[in-house]
């Protein structure tokens, strides 16, 4: 999986021990389990779609969060799950990149992530909608 540390635009954001690091976060201090959820790496993980998956390691459904919960019986859960492969990743709480202090970087699986980046991406949205719109009024008069 490419990390966005990757990507050429952003790699300066990142101090160049990156990887070690990223490594560190996610197998030494969080020994390989979410922070946000609690899903391991690298295992196939049955879900629904909505944040409870079944922890096999326990046998037993756990919401969003990690917390184990009791699920009706008789009910075709299994029917509608899905299955995704768990990748963690190190984020950064204060989405300062630069800020690389051991309370700032959690290891996050893929849902964790993007739930905590959420804001963040609204407003980089808003903000390059924005800009073409004003580049738009700009250029090419009222933007269409």
């Amino acid at each position: 999986m490419r990390h966005h540390a990757d990507r050429p635009e952003h790699r300066f954001f990142y101090p160049i021990d990156w990887p070690q690091l990223s490594a560190v976060i996610r197998f030494g201090w969080a020994k390989g389990c979410c922070e946000g959820c609690g899903r391991p790496h690298g295992r196939m993980v049955c879900h629904l779609g909505d944040g409870h998956w079944w922890d096999v390691e326990s046998r037993r459904w756990r919401d969003g969060w990690g917390r184990g919960i009791r699920i009706r019986s008789g009910a075709d859960i299994f029917g509608r799950a899905r299955r995704t492969r768990v990748i963690l990743a190190a984020a950064h709480r204060d989405l300062d990149t630069s800020n690389n202090a051991a309370a700032n970087l959690p290891a996050f699986s893929q849902r964790c992530h993007m739930i905590h980046d959420r804001p963040e991406h609204q407003r980089r949205h808003w903000r390059t909608l924005f800009q073409r719109k004003a580049f738009g009024d700009l250029f090419n008069g009222p933007y269409v």
